[in-house]
Parts: structure tokens; C-alpha cells; sequence
């Protein structure tokens, strides 16, 4: 298997690149939203890979963090969901809010993929709830927002809202699903948020 690739970035195309590592061009697809954060051409990039093997052919998907891997190792886990269908998703949501949708049971952000129906992210939700677990949600989110010079951002006090109505007694499923049903806005604070929260509760 390859764990990744690190080399000069020699084409960048719609869904995929070329990487030159070793005098070897390598054809790796990537999420589209993926494609727009690369460096110019000529650049040195590193690409975590997973690959794919079929009968009939040998595919890299690639992925510019280790968490977006996991998260697309997952994703194909489910039944009837392949590498394809895993890739499109991620390009239309990112890792963290794929995560927080499943918690949430937020089907219609997951149906927003392309070629993902109500059923499939139905299926995605049902079948990939018990493997994620909301403390590492919010351990990775807040150590995301910790590198960040915003820490004050919506999807933090989003965490720490999250983090207060757990430590209020309320489970992690009751949790993630009020706070998708707030729009929160950055004027906002995390006791606004909270407030609106419990109100609903």
C-alpha cells in the first residue's frame, strides 16, 4: 500500500492531479475542494493515498490531511458506498462537518453530496453513528480552532456550546442535534447559543 505521496505537483485537472515522485507520474483523484487549496504547478505537494483495486483497474485517491483519509475510510465502509460516491461527499462537505452532520442526524447536509439521496445519507448516519464519537469531535475541533487566530469563529463557539449542554447532562446525540437547529452567527456568543439551545430543549 501507499501511505502517500510527496512530489512535484506536474497537473492539476478538475478531480485529479499528476504527481512526479521518482520519475513516476501519479494519477491521484482528488476532493474537488481538495483541488482549489493545492499550490501552484511545479510545486512540492504531499498527498495521503488510498488505492483503490479493481478487476479492471488500480485507482489513488488522495487527500491533503491524514483526518480527511479517516474520514473517506469510513465513508466507504458503509454498504453501497464507494470510493467515488466517498470522494464526492467530501468534496461537497468537510471531514469535521461530515462528522458533525452524522451526530446531528443531519441527513439533508449529507444529501447536498452528489449522488447522495435521503436514503443513502440515511444509511451513512444509521450505519456510521456508533464509530464516531462526539468527545473526539470536539477534542479535534478544538484543537483546529487552537492553531487558528480566530478562536472566537462560529464553529468554535459552536464546540463550546456543544461542550457545556454535554456537561449539562444532556448526551452527545440530543446535543449535536439542537445545535444544528440554531443559526449561529458571529455576532453571537457562546451563551447566546446556549440560551437558544435550551430554550428548545
Amino acid at each position: 500500500m501507499i501511505g502517500y505521496i510527496k512530489g512535484e505537483l506536474a497537473e492539476i485537472k478538475e478531480n485529479y492531479i499528476i504527481i512526479e515522485a521518482g520519475n513516476i507520474g501519479y494519477e491521484v483523484f482528488l476532493p474537488v475542494s481538495s483541488i482549489s487549496e493545492l499550490p501552484a504547478r511545479n510545486s512540492t505537494v504531499k498527498v495521503y493515498t488510498y488505492m483503490h483495486v479493481r478487476e479492471d483497474a488500480l485507482c489513488l485517491y488522495g487527500f491533503l490531511t491524514k483526518d480527511d483519509l479517516e474520514m473517506f475510510k469510513l465513508l466507504i465502509t458503509v454498504n453501497g458506498i464507494g470510493p467515488k460516491v466517498a470522494l464526492g461527499i467530501l468534496s461537497a462537505v468537510t471531514a469535521d462537518d461530515l462528522r458533525f452532520s452524522i451526530l446531528a442526524q443531519d441527513s439533508r447536509t449529507l444529501a447536498k453530496a452528489p449522488g447522495v439521496g435521503k436514503k443513502t445519507a440515511d444509511k451513512i448516519i444509521f450505519e456510521l453513528k456508533d464509530k464516531i464519537k462526539a468527545e473526539d469531535v470536539l477534542a479535534q475541533s478544538f484543537e483546529m480552532q487552537s492553531k487558528k487566530t480566530d478562536k472566537g469563529s462560529v464553529f468554535g463557539k459552536r464546540d463550546e456550546a456543544i461542550e457545556a449542554l454535554m456537561a449539562l447532562g444532556y448526551t452527545s446525540s440530543d446535543a449535536y442535534k439542537i445545535i444544528s437547529q440554531i443559526d449561529i452567527t458571529e455576532d453571537m456568543t457562546t451563551e447566546d447559543i446556549l440560551k437558544l439551545c435550551l430554550k428548545r430543549l
